[in-house]
């Protein structure tokens, strides 16, 4: 099991509904490309699944990183 997540925004959010851009903006995703390391939570996934069509999300483990 990871114990962080790498997500990274791929795809624009303009044009998105406000709820989805709130989402990214409390992950830090504003810019394409952008990568941000965050904690594998239950509120992170679910963060991660409402936006999962703008973004790629990438399992990893501290200690192989």
């Amino acid at each position: 099991m990871a114990d962080a997540l790498k997500i990274t925004l791929v795809r624009s959010y303009h044009g998105r509904p406000p709820q989805h851009r709130k989402v990214l903006a409390a992950m830090g995703l504003i810019k394409i490309n952008k990568t941000v390391e965050l904690k594998d939570t239950p509120v992170n996934r679910g963060m991660a699944d409402k936006v999962s069509h703008l973004v790629r999300v990438e399992e990893f483990n501290h200690e192989t990183a």
